[in-house]
């Protein structure tokens, strides 16, 4: 990416986090999801409407931001209600009483499809906010009753049609995630010497790589060989480059390492890939259901990779580079988890290969995103570029099983029927 699309990509960021990070987490503000959202369609469509979708996961990166979820917390919030959506879209009947769809989901043929669709998100995505955000669960309802409003006349039946749809695929979504494991305690001891990461308190995400993946067999199905061993050649070489970057820091060096940070009270790294993937979903002009199955599967994928990552990171237990060397100096407190493989970089590249897949337009712009991201948490002085390496080599093997495999996130729940016939839509 340019120095200049960088640049003004990053001002327009900072912007965001600022909102976010200005939320009160006690009220959980809510963003519109009926805002007017057009964008030119590169496929020369002259009317495209955003998906309903665009507005909801918004909702869900300021809810992300506003309650100081961790990035690990965020991960999960943003493949729930991703995989829910789509599960409820991909659910109900494509072709409305008024016709098929056409292509940019609107006009003669399209309303009754459009509103169902509008519905199902609607309903999917209450639904699973509600689980993780439950004080605002009646703000959240009024958004809903808000979107069904947002046509002329009352509430289209199909809207209504595709919101039980939703609801049901968020109920669903709910019971996976209150058995996925995510809150298992911690019953292990940290492991002591020369090597070996030193915790600062209780050890962050240790149990992370036993929650349930959607993808993924298993944490450790592309668990990545051991690193370096601790003070030899290879690991020296390592650890005397991050010194080095932290001798010498530069101004441009230290604003990629707070960029790419995104701590807590911002929408987070997995945050900014469900971002991008609305960004390229309304720059391409993609319709509910393709614009869900990007997200899904983008999400769900970054999901899996930190599942990857923890195992990996709690199999190894490798020190931090200021934790073998006092003198680097860090931008930012480290982590509380070990060094490798890089969470950075798990997430980038399994969210970079699963959107270069559908917009291989863009695999040079993600590819860059990519490296510049490792490269933050280097000049950042946390880690070494063989948790970079690592990282980036575990993410891209996830995306590619994600792609391999995305029929692990088809729709599950029984489709409604057509009051009028008792037909299956």
């Amino acid at each position: 990416m340019s120095c200049i699309s960088h640049c003004r990509f990053i001002g327009l960021m900072a912007a965001a986090v600022v909102t976010v990070s200005c939320a009160d987490s006690s009220t959980s503000p809510l963003t519109s999801v009926t805002a007017p959202a057009r964008a030119s369609a590169s496929r020369g469509v002259s009317d495209f409407v955003a998906p309903a979708s665009i507005g909801w996961q918004e909702q869900a990166r300021t809810l992300v931001g506003a309650n100081k979820l961790s990035p690990l917390a965020a991960a999960r919030v943003y493949a729930a209600v991703s995989v829910a959506q789509y599960q409820a879209v991909a659910a109900i009947d494509d072709h409305g009483k008024d016709g098929e769809l056409r292509e940019n989901g609107v006009g003669a043929g399209g309303r009754s499809a459009l509103e169902a669709q509008r519905g199902a998100v609607a309903g999917a995505s209450a639904q699973v906010l509600s689980f993780f955000f439950p004080a605002a669960a009646a703000s959240l309802e009024q958004l809903v009753e808000t979107e069904g409003n947002a046509t002329p006349g009352n509430v289209n039946p199909q809207f209504t049609r595709g919101l039980a749809t939703g609801r049901s695929a968020g109920d669903n979504m709910v019971a996976r995630l209150r058995a996925d494991h995510f809150t298992a305690p911690f019953t292990g001891t940290v492991p002591v010497g020369p090597g070996l990461w030193i915790a600062n308190g209780p050890p962050a995400g240790a149990t992370f790589g036993g929650v349930t993946p959607y993808f993924l067999t298993s944490g450790d199905q592309f668990r990545p060989a051991p690193p370096p061993a601790f003070g030899s050649t290879a690991y020296l070489t390592d650890l005397h480059e991050i010194r080095a970057l932290s001798d010498g820091r530069t101004p441009a060096q230290l604003a990629i390492a707070l960029y790419w940070n995104f701590p807590t009270g911002t929408f987070t790294p997995p945050g900014y890939w469900d971002r991008a993937a609305s960004d390229y979903i309304v720059a391409h002009a993609l319709d509910e259901r393709a614009a869900t199955r990007t997200f899904a599967l983008t999400n769900a994928a970054q999901m899996d990779a930190l599942i990857g990552c923890f195992d990996a990171k709690y199999t190894y237990w490798m020190i931090r580079p200021p934790q073998a060397d006092p003198g680097i100096t860090l931008t930012f407190p480290v982590p509380n988890h070990p060094s490798y493989p890089s969470a950075h970089s798990c997430v980038s590249a399994a969210a970079a290969t699963v959107l270069g897949a559908i917009f291989p337009d863009r695999t040079a712009e993600l590819n860059g995103w990519v490296t510049e991201a490792g490269l933050s948490r280097m000049y950042a002085g946390i880690h070494y570029r063989f948790d970079i390496t690592a990282g980036r080599n575990l993410g891209e093997a996830v995306g590619r099983w994600a792609l391999a495999h995305a029929n692990r996130i088809d729709p599950v729940i029984a489709r409604p029927r057509h009051h009028d016939s008792g037909e299956d839509n």
